[in-house]
């Protein structure tokens, strides 16, 4: 009996590193709940964006209408630029997803190959002790004792044969489930590849679209004289309003100070963007797309495409970050009573009223919003409340021939 019930312990020791084998894994880092959570968010934007077409729809080709018309194109290209940075997401997930579930299939795999060892080395015990057969080790019982001894130890040895098969199958299982998973995953990351580039095709084509219709708007000088009117009275408000903000702050930080004004240093500005290539200078010019102004309030500095960041050119509070007709999406920033930075034209923002920034910092992305023919940044200086030429301090830049 005591081969037996060695091999009984040895089967049982066998049981117990099998099911060591199979403790549970760690739970996944990324999950398909998170790309449906992604999805979920894309159809949201889905309905923005069919909102949004509704409205363009209903609006005439009037000249009145045009800067409607482009503001609603605006927001479009806001929500297509979400839709393409939620499907990147998806696919930066697919892509965890999949590296993570190859993973868990090469441990799957590791440890199945590892189970499959275990019970060769139980059937080789049970060779090496010529107790194959179960029923031999029956027939073998000298008494009625011996018997019920034996049978005891088989049933051990039934108990963890039957355990290794159930741990195997279990295993097969689950790599067939990952296998199938991964197949799935890398399909439907693909498809979103397909929709991404779809995505951006439309982007492209609604820019074009934006951009058109400012240069429309120069067919006809009589008709578009109210426009630019309107423009122009805007942007004037938005001054007034600036400086009425910027003196509110710097009463408020005054009165922190225990009554003392801090007026910041004048100067001491970097450029905003990576580009110096200036494409419209401070004062006279001419009216660009027919609409714009003719007394330049600032430099545009082009060269920068939908996607680079607008930095703070000098530290300080952020006093309006919102959109208007004229400006698009823009930012002001007040860096002591009297001096402020402005940043227009912008395709996002990244920060909001209240802040503080340092030096540098990013606070939104270029593009071609409000009145605008093509992507720029639309940037001015003011100091003691009046507006000044900003390249008296941005030098090495390079004027647009």
């Amino acid at each position: 009996m005591r081969p037996m019930k060695r091999i009984a312990a040895a089967l049982m020791a066998l049981a117990v590193i099998c099911t060591a084998v199979l403790l549970p894994q760690p739970v996944s880092a990324v999950t398909q709940s998170d790309i449906d959570a992604l999805k979920g968010d894309a159809s949201d934007l889905t309905s923005q964006k069919k909102a949004l077409e509704a409205k363009l729809a209903s609006l005439s080709d009037d000249k009145a209408e045009v800067m409607k018309k482009k503001e609603l194109l605006d927001q479009q290209i806001a929500v297509q630029v979400k839709e393409i940075s939620n499907v990147e997401s998806q696919i930066s997930t697919y892509a965890d997803l999949i590296s993570q579930t190859q993973a868990e299939l090469a441990d799957a795999q590791a440890r199945e190959a590892a189970q499959y060892e275990l019970f060769c080395r139980r059937v080789r015990a049970m060779e090496e002790e010529g107790t194959v057969s179960y029923w031999s080790v029956l027939f073998k019982a000298d008494n009625f004792t011996d018997l019920l001894d034996r049978l005891d130890a088989v049933n051990e040895i039934m108990d963890a044969d039957q355990a290794v098969i159930d741990q195997l199958k279990a295993l097969q299982n689950e790599i067939s489930e990952k296998e199938a998973s991964l197949k799935s995953s890398k399909a439907d990351a693909e498809a979103a590849k397909t929709d991404l580039e779809s995505k951006k095709s439309a982007l492209d084509s609604q820019r074009k679209q934006a951009n058109q219709l400012i240069q429309q708007l120069g067919a006809n000088e009589d008709e578009t004289e109210a426009a630019i009117d309107g423009l122009a009275e805007e942007e004037e408000a938005i001054q007034k309003r600036i400086q009425e903000m910027s003196r509110k702050l710097a009463e408020e930080q005054a009165a922190a100070n225990g009554g003392q004004v801090s007026n910041a240093a004048l100067g001491g500005y970097i450029w905003p963007v990576d580009s110096h290539y200036v494409t419209s200078t401070f004062g006279g010019r001419a009216s660009p797309g027919g609409i714009g102004s003719t007394n330049h309030k600032g430099v545009d500095i082009g060269r920068v495409g939908y996607t680079t960041t607008v930095h703070a050119a000098k530290a300080g509070t952020i006093i309006v970050a919102q959109r208007s007709s004229s400006y698009g999406n823009y930012v002001v920033i007040s860096h002591g009573s009297g001096n402020t930075t402005l940043y227009g034209h912008m395709s996002s923002l990244k920060v909001s009223a209240g802040t503080y920034v340092n030096q540098g910092d990013a606070i939104g992305i270029t593009g071609s919003t409000g009145n605008s023919t093509g992507p720029h940044l639309h940037f001015e200086i003011s100091e003691n409340g009046v507006r000044i030429n900003p390249l008296k301090y941005l030098t090495g830049y390079t004027l647009a021939g």
